[in-house]
């Protein structure tokens, strides 16, 4: 009978024993299934952290593109702007010329009238004196109030003319250099706009190098913390 005891208490412990094993092996698994999902879990928010670099880079990028359209554009404005003056101030030089130009022409004219009524009046006196006035004093005084009038008039003409050069040269100059402060304003502002495309691209390269590398790091911590929970 004592035997027979010791051997059902025997069998006993063992049965127990095998099911406290069982239950060790289930919480093994149950652990190594938890650190598998907590591995899974890190490489998953390891790529979500890699997604969220590149589409700031791209955001940033698009930012730049953004800020060079503006600079583009509002150097195009001004750059009109200063051809449209430059125009006007030169039609304004030009005006201005022609109408000195004008003002000395008319002053030729009023010599010309102004010649004709005295060598008139001379006439007049010489004839009511009873001298030929073709012939002797009359013809002199005649002849150097013509030639005091043309040297006037010369004087004038070449005021005239010097008027009209002098305003097409300003004119002239002032639209060459609206068209290079226009040519200057486009030019910064290319240079600038090249210069915010390339910080767009470089914004990118380096969100792209920043995610490769996140991922990277989340791959060697998946692959040293990763335990397969169905393993042996």
């Amino acid at each position: 009978m004592e035997a027979t005891g010791n051997l059902s208490w025997d069998g006993t412990f063992n049965a127990v024993k095998n099911v406290g094993n069982a239950i060790g092996q289930v919480g093994t698994a149950i652990a190594s299934g938890i650190n598998a999902t907590s591995s899974i879990t890190g490489l998953l928010y390891a790529d979500a952290a890699a997604s969220r670099k590149e589409a700031a880079a791209y955001y940033e990028q698009g930012m730049y593109q953004v800020q060079a359209a503006d600079t583009l554009r509002l150097a195009q404005i001004r750059a009109d702007q200063d051809r449209k003056y430059a125009a006007i101030q030169a039609g304004r030089k030009m005006q201005a010329a022609q109408q000195t130009t004008l003002n000395y022409v008319m002053a030729g004219n009023t010599i010309l009238r102004d010649l004709e009524r005295t060598n008139a009046a001379a006439r007049a006196r010489a004839a009511a004196s009873g001298v030929v006035y073709s012939e002797g004093s009359a013809a002199a005084v005649q002849r150097a109030n013509v030639g005091a009038a043309y040297r006037d008039i010369g004087v004038a003409d070449l005021n005239a003319l010097t008027a009209h050069i002098l305003g097409f040269e300003d004119a002239s100059a002032m639209l060459l250099a609206g068209m290079e402060q226009a040519d200057l304003t486009m030019n910064v502002a290319e240079t600038s706009a090249r210069q915010l495309e390339l910080a767009g691209d470089f914004a990118v390269k380096s969100g792209g190098y920043a995610a490769s590398v996140t991922r990277q790091e989340g791959l060697m911590k998946f692959a040293q913390t990763y335990v397969n929970p169905f393993g042996s």
